[in-house]
């Protein structure tokens, strides 16, 4: 009998030890404090975003960005001016405009600062026990533009 409680006193003991001593342990930093946010900087001319539709995809845009999109179909050069008509959402600091399903006026302008070809991605389909093993590459070509301005 003396033993039982001996072990229950102990084991008491531990845990009002254990509860007292844990929470004034220094908290250790999990992963997610330990990675350093990017700081966000807002550019003094940069009045808001708009949301384009080109090349069957969206983009985010703001004033300045550099953005890699599909390539357009027709005839474009480095330095020439593109305007995207396909505006779904622009955001002004003071006002946000939806579009349904475009925003009516609404225009982005940019400048084509690039025409080149995305990294090779390799294609391989393979069979095996029958001899079939076919290789293809493909290089995607894209436009680098320049955001101007928003309107």
């Amino acid at each position: 009998m003396d033993s039982r409680i001996l072990l229950l006193l102990s084991t008491l003991y531990f845990l009002l030890f254990i509860y007292t001593i844990v929470p004034t342990m220094p908290k250790t930093a999990t992963k997610k404090e330990y990675i350093a946010k990017k700081p966000v900087v807002k550019k003094a001319d940069e009045a808001g975003f708009a949301v384009i539709a080109t090349g069957g995809k969206q983009y985010k845009v703001s004033v300045g960005d550099r953005v890699k999109i599909e390539k357009i179909l027709g005839e474009f050069a480095v330095g020439d001016s593109i305007v995207f008509d396909k505006v779904l959402l622009v955001e002004s600091g003071a006002s946000t405009t939806i579009g349904t399903p475009e925003v009516v006026g609404a225009k982005v302008t940019a400048t084509l600062s690039k025409i080149a070809r995305n990294q090779k991605v390799t294609v391989i389909k393979f069979k095996q026990k029958s001899r079939y093993f076919k290789k293809n590459g493909h290089r995607q070509p894209y436009f680098e533009v320049t955001i101007n301005s928003i309107a």
